[in-house]
């Protein structure tokens, strides 16, 4: 069965963001690992250095492939295990994202979220972000990680869909709010 894209748009004072969510039926502890400890982040995504708790880190998608760049990373909010903010990546081009966990008879919600600086040069963050989450997943299961191939391509059009309705969106607001503006 192909993945099906379930990543969606939403709207935050601070910009648009890429939102998806994975639910794991494990507790909220168990879940957190995946993202709060170098070696079960590793499985899945990449690896960092450093201590959260100062607020820096450094962190390598090795999902990339070989040898990827180190990226700095500032950590805004860390609350375990419930609640991660940064910034990744080199000031003045990094990415705002997020990662919220909630527990509830006995399932975990995991929910990442990543700021888009351009909805038309962005979209391609979905099926990314589908195919990392799916990854996070098989880990978790123990099941055979997830092909590539099943998310790029198939998912494209869903998510730069998503993105043009919504700047065109924007685009109709903001000519709506400078007529009343002018009138």
């Amino acid at each position: 069965m192909m993945p099906q894209p379930t990543g969606r748009l939403v709207r935050k004072d601070d910009g648009v963001y890429l939102v998806l969510d994975r639910m794991f039926k494990a507790p909220i502890e168990e879940v957190w690992t995946f993202f709060g400890r170098s070696p079960r982040l590793s499985e899945w995504l990449g690896e960092y250095k450093g201590t959260g708790s100062t607020g820096a880190v450094k962190f390598r998608m090795t999902v990339e492939g070989d040898d990827p760049d180190w990226q700095d990373v500032s950590v805004l909010e860390c609350s375990a295990p419930h609640r991660l903010h940064a910034d990744v990546g080199a000031a003045g081009a990094s990415h705002r994202m997020f990662v919220h966990l909630s527990e509830a008879s006995g399932h975990t919600t995991v929910t990442v979220g990543r700021r888009l600086r351009s909805l038309v040069e962005e979209a391609d963050a979905g099926p990314r972000w589908d195919y990392y989450l799916d990854r996070l997943v098989a880990v978790h299961d123990h099941k055979p990680l997830p092909e590539w191939s099943s998310y790029g391509p198939a998912m494209a059009e869903h998510y730069r869909t998503l993105c043009r309705e919504l700047d065109r969106d924007l685009r109709s607001e903001h000519s709506a709010a400078r007529a009343e503006t002018a009138g």
